[in-house]
């Protein structure tokens, strides 16, 4: 009787989670279909009052403009074209040079070592000086002070000094050292070397570390950890094996060094690559993604790519925030535009990382991936933190204090509510349901206060908190209520994708 009632209970669970998923997914079009059909109007109607627009090329069958408001993603759509012939050429270079020479690590450092030095000589003109002086007096401190107690700490304050130093002297001028050199400041290229530097930086430092760990004691069980990886059952070397593994100590090279600081795919944007997994697959290629899996990855890459202007001239949505025109607007209608600015920030940041890191994997070097999951499907802030970009990026260091301490503050509620979650977590069917409903109110409560910290930080800044509250409480109790509803279905459905996965694999 036991096993009859639970095979039923079983049953009717599952014909529920069906029911449920149904009436969820039906709620999910009818949102979106109000969320597109008004921010079509909105792009449409106000579309002469929006800064950053031009005319793009799908403009002659949707009769409306371009949205490149946003500095860098009109950089980087505008240097594309260049970019990928670039991409091209070194890809032919790096690869054939590899397979007909049969080079390993310290004959392709020397090899990507001279094509990024071009790439850089492009970038920054003779400002590379500057690069290589410094990442050159880190490589004497690491192989000094490497195996001293204090060896962290002179590494982390050498590093620290001379970010300091480069934004306060804006990357330095050649006519500091001297007058013989000032002639030198008319060839500093096309993009600002001490903004790069940031990533260079992160670099010197696992470098640092890694030479400094490479005698010691690790606490990475490789035999352990291939009983429990997959990918590495399978044959393959997964990317924390590549990072946790120390190299030979002959891979720390002065060239290795600076082809690991400089390496082209990844020197613009990342993402960033620890030296033990950059230096291991230099000498040997990447295996995990075949030529099919590349293929797929670049074909999901250019959809994306269509995605982003089909949304760019539909959509003004980055224009109406850097326009101020929020102001003009309905409390609906601030959440629609806040809503689609964050998408707007994924997608683009999608782009850019996934361009660069697919020119890596091509040429061999597996680095981790930045965005792994959609913004859509992230229920609550460590879900978040982990799918978004792990690495320092440009546009951390704008002044978003407001967003970053909104965001900080919102991450309380959630952890209170996963307590309580994990206090009423019991064996029983309706247990299960108590549970499953708390988790779902934490995901709501949390996404609800990633979207307002987010308006503050993307759409009406910090002095338009005063506005956004007093409009919440005269008009908006209604639009808050339905965004709360919106995003406790929304985590609903993230918990029905959860529960497919284990199918589907």
């Amino acid at each position: 009787m036991k096993k009859n009632d639970s095979d039923s209970g079983s049953n009717n669970s599952r014909r529920w989670k069906r029911m449920e998923l149904s009436l969820l997914i039906l709620y999910a079009i009818a949102f979106y279909s109000i969320i597109i059909r008004r921010s079509l109007h909105l792009s449409r109607d106000l579309y002469s009052q929006l800064h950053g627009l031009r005319p793009g090329w799908l403009t002659i069958f949707t009769q409306r403009p371009n949205d490149i408001s946003d500095a860098q993603w009109r950089n980087f759509r505008g240097n594309l074209p260049i970019l990928t012939v670039v991409f091209g050429i070194f890809t032919l270079v790096a690869n054939k040079s590899r397979a007909y020479f049969g080079l390993r690590e310290r004959g392709m450092s020397i090899v990507w070592l001279f094509i990024s030095l071009i790439y850089l000589s492009y970038l920054h003109g003779a400002c590379i000086l500057f690069i290589l002086s410094i990442a050159s007096f880190n490589y004497l401190l690491v192989k000094i002070f490497a195996r001293k107690k204090y060896f962290l700490l002179v590494l982390w304050s050498f590093n620290i000094f001379f970010l300091l130093c480069n934004r306060v002297y804006g990357g330095y001028s050649f006519s500091m050292i001297g007058k013989r050199w000032a002639y030198l400041d008319n060839f500093r290229g096309t993009f600002r070397w001490h903004i790069c530097f940031n990533f260079v930086v992160l670099r010197m430092i696992s470098f640092g570390y890694d030479y400094h760990w490479a005698d010691k004691y690790s606490h990475f069980d490789q035999k352990k950890h291939i009983q429990r990886c997959d990918i590495c059952k399978s044959g393959k070397t997964c990317y924390q094996t590549l990072q946790e593994r120390c190299v030979q100590n002959g891979k720390y090279a002065y060239s290795t060094y600076i082809c690991y600081l400089v390496y082209a795919p990844l020197y613009l944007a990342g993402p960033i690559i620890n030296f033990n997994a950059f230096a291991s697959q230099l000498d040997v290629p990447q295996n995990n993604y075949s030529a099919r899996d590349k293929t797929h990855y670049g074909l999901r890459w250019i959809f994306s790519l269509v995605l982003m202007e089909l949304m760019t001239h539909l959509f003004h949505y980055n224009a109406f925030a850097i326009s101020g025109l929020w102001k003009q607007l309905a409390p609906m209608d601030v959440f629609i535009i806040g809503y689609g600015v964050l998408n707007f920030m994924w997608l683009k940041f999608f782009l850019v990382w996934r361009y660069f890191r697919f020119w890596s994997l091509i040429c061999g070097i597996e680095a981790p991936e930045n965005m792994p999951r959609c913004i859509n499907n992230c229920c609550n802030l460590e879900s978040f933190w982990k799918n978004w970009h792990a690495s320092y990026n440009k546009w951390l260091v704008r002044k978003l204090l407001s967003w970053a301490w909104l965001t900080c503050l919102f991450f309380v509620p959630e952890m209170m509510l996963k307590s309580a979650a994990t206090t009423f977590q019991v064996d029983s069917a309706f247990g299960e349901f108590v549970f499953r409903e708390l988790r779902a109110l934490a995901g709501a409560i949390t996404i609800t206060c990633l979207m307002v910290a987010n308006l503050v930080g993307y759409v009406i800044g910090p002095s338009g908190m005063n506005w956004l509250i007093s409009q919440f409480l005269k008009e908006g109790l209604s639009v808050l209520g339905c965004m709360f509803l919106t995003f406790y279905v929304g985590t609903k459905l993230m918990f029905h994708i959860d529960d497919s996965k284990p199918r589907r694999h």
